[in-house]
């Protein structure tokens, strides 16, 4: 009997280690979501679909072994603190950031709740990280742009406008990240033979007055329309649509929504895929690794959309050349 008692003890020991070992694998870890964007846009909520993709073909489950706390800035800067606030308050293993804004706006609240940007312009510009390869903070991601892509959306516009010389660029000035941008735009276009005319996009009779001003001045010329990144952007992405229409000017904007919602010409990044992306890093941050040995990642895949309908009310005649090389045509 004493030995059985010490077989059953022996066995009961060696399996008590593996038990507990399954039970830490699924503690709950908690995920925190803060969107720069309104609940009800479709784009995010598809951008979102695959980063909990991403996340459960790396064996995350919700209500299994992770749980997922959302917080949506809606394009409103002053909610940005607020839910950056409570996110961290939550004390989260990991927060998905959208947008350089927010990431600036949690590491204020937290330099060391590890963080994982996507859709972030110049991360190193705007003081997120000390450099692309080793970003030495409590923070790494996905980039959104380089700052090159400039020249190609003035380029896409001279295509399709050739003759045209004035071009209006819709941004946000009080962006620091944007700035090195903006600068690479002006140089692309004294190389065009072109003339910029910023608008800034502070609220939406900012850029209605830009805009009407900015037509007064073209007169029967007539001008182009530039719509630079960011998250400030995309709250005005209907007027801004209106307006071009309204006035038949062409316009390139920075993401598939635009042209999908009746814009001309959309270029920008695959912003699905670096959310898939992103699933990666949060898994590898919550197997214990940290964003400041993460390297930020900059694009690897561009997406050119071309909205025929919209180029024939503006009576263009979009070359054949671009065309061939367009991702997806809008009929």
């Amino acid at each position: 009997m004493r030995r059985r008692a010490f077989i059953t003890l022996l066995c009961g020991a060696t399996a008590w280690p593996l038990a507990a070992r399954a039970q830490q694998r699924e503690r709950m870890r908690r995920i925190g979501v803060l969107m720069s964007a309104r609940p009800d846009d479709p784009y995010q909520t598809t951008y979102l679909s695959a980063f909990m993709q991403g996340l459960q073909e790396r064996g995350w489950t919700i209500g299994r072994n992770v749980r997922v706390d959302y917080r949506w800035g809606a394009g409103d800067a002053d909610l940005r603190p607020k839910y950056a606030a409570e996110l961290v308050a939550l004390a989260p293993d990991v927060i998905l950031a959208t947008a350089g804004s927010i990431v600036g706006a949690l590491q204020k609240e937290s330099r060391t709740v590890p963080i994982v940007f996507v859709t972030t312009i110049d991360p190193v510009g705007g003081g997120l990280v000390e450099s692309l390869a080793r970003p030495g903070t409590n923070a790494t991601g996905f980039a959104a742009y380089e700052f090159s892509i400039g020249g190609k959306w003035l380029g896409l516009l001279k295509e399709v406008a050739p003759g045209v010389k004035r071009v209006a660029v819709i941004r946000d000035p009080s962006v620091p990240a944007g700035s090195g941008g903006f600068a690479a735009i002006q140089t692309a276009a004294t190389s065009l033979r072109v003339e910029l005319t910023p608008i800034g996009i502070r609220d939406a009779t900012e850029i209605e007055r830009g805009i009407m001003a900015f037509v007064t001045a073209i007169g029967p010329d007539g001008g182009l329309i530039m719509v630079g990144p960011g998250s400030s952007v995309r709250p005005h992405r209907e007027l801004i649509i209106a307006l071009a229409a309204r006035h038949r000017l062409p316009a390139v904007y920075p993401t598939h929504d635009f042209a999908a919602a009746g814009g001309l010409i959309s270029y920008g990044t695959d912003f699905i895929a670096q959310y898939r992306h992103a699933a990666e890093y949060v898994d590898r941050i919550l197997k214990g690794e940290k964003p400041a040995d993460l390297p930020v990642q900059a694009p690897t895949k561009y997406e050119l959309v071309l909205n025929l309908k919209t180029a024939r009310t503006l009576g263009l005649d979009v070359p054949s050349t671009l065309l061939a090389t367009a991702d997806e045509v809008i009929e």
